[in-house]
């Protein structure tokens, strides 16, 4: 069963001319060992302005989703447009215009935070006064300020998470892809992100992210969707999609009888 699936429609922005979708998936599959399936068919549009939640349990399809659409992952078939660009024929476009945090980043352990967010910038063209005036804005928003000439690798997994955090916050993003962004923080910290999220999107970028904190994908997201077992089944306004509902009710009433 498939609650509400969000039709493929034109949306109309500024001047009432037809906005792009920031994030178009089209009916993607990705299959490992032959015949698994860890994504079956699903396709998704998150438009400029959306606060996207993608839930499902472990196992459903989520992070392999996320990472085909970041373009770090090969897929079977379909399509993932960024900001109308093919994450096949243009990869290098697509992630111009995107940032991507997995639920447990890599990063440079023998860079200092500042020296890491200075390589992040000159990879994106980030000018010196933009890239000064973020990175104070983000470690002083974040409490990274003093312990910016610290090691990356002597830092704790919650302060890593906040560089991570920054760093993809440096070149402001068109669409911002977030896999379970709330682990590992303290609460001030993912009251701080929240804050980012609406406010990036309040610009006319887009995040879709996945996380397992319904009661925060509840009040945060306008659009969400669920997965299970690779398939989607419901996709679209949050309030549509679940009614009277709570989140976690409707959640588990899809995930136990689809």
């Amino acid at each position: 069963m498939t609650r509400k699936i969000d039709p493929a429609v034109s949306h109309c922005g500024w001047g009432g001319r037809k906005e792009k979708n920031m994030l178009t998936i089209e009916h993607l599959v990705k299959s490992y060992g032959g015949d698994v399936r860890a994504v079956d068919d699903l396709s998704i549009e998150v438009l400029p302005g959306d606060i996207y939640g993608f839930i499902g349990h472990n196992g459903a399809g989520k992070t392999t989703t996320l990472r085909a659409v970041a373009g770090i992952l090969s897929f079977d078939s379909g399509t993932i447009r960024v900001n109308g660009r093919s994450i096949t024929d243009d990869p290098i476009g697509c992630k111009r215009d995107m940032a991507y945090i997995p639920d447990n980043p890599d990063l440079y352990e023998h860079l200092t935070g500042i020296q890491y967010f200075n390589f992040v910038a000159d990879i994106y063209g980030v000018s010196n006064a933009d890239r000064d005036a973020r990175i104070k804005k983000y470690a002083d928003a974040f409490e990274m300020t003093a312990r910016l000439n610290d090691l990356i690798g002597s830092c704790s997994h919650g302060m890593k998470q906040k560089i991570a955090l920054i760093s993809a916050l440096l070149h402001a993003p068109k669409l911002l892809i977030l896999d379970e962004p709330f682990v590992g923080l303290d609460p001030k910290a993912a009251h701080t992100l929240k804050g980012f999220m609406k406010e990036l999107c309040d610009g006319g970028s887009a995040i879709f992210f996945s996380t397992h904190v319904l009661e925060v994908a509840e009040k945060l997201c306008n659009k969400i969707a669920i997965i299970k077992q690779g398939k989607l089944i419901a996709a679209g306004d949050m309030d549509e999609v679940k009614g009277n509902e709570s989140l976690e009710t409707l959640f588990l009433e899809l995930t136990d009888n689809a």
